[in-house]
């Protein structure tokens, strides 16, 4: 992985963070959709990337 893309998926990363993070405070409560939509959000993000960067 090159600089730049180390930058991007930190990137990436921070703001999938940041929402999740403002997901869970602003739920009126925590149940299983929540949890799901974050687990499910996590996959549909990450797993391409590490197809992508990390695997070669």
């Amino acid at each position: 992985m090159t600089s730049g893309n180390k930058i991007r998926f930190g990137f990436i990363a921070a703001l999938w963070f940041a929402l999740c993070y403002l997901l869970l405070t602003r739920a009126a409560k925590i149940d299983f959709m929540v949890i799901f939509s974050i687990i499910a959000s996590g996959i549909i993000v990450f797993v391409p990337l590490y197809k992508k960067y990390l695997k070669k």
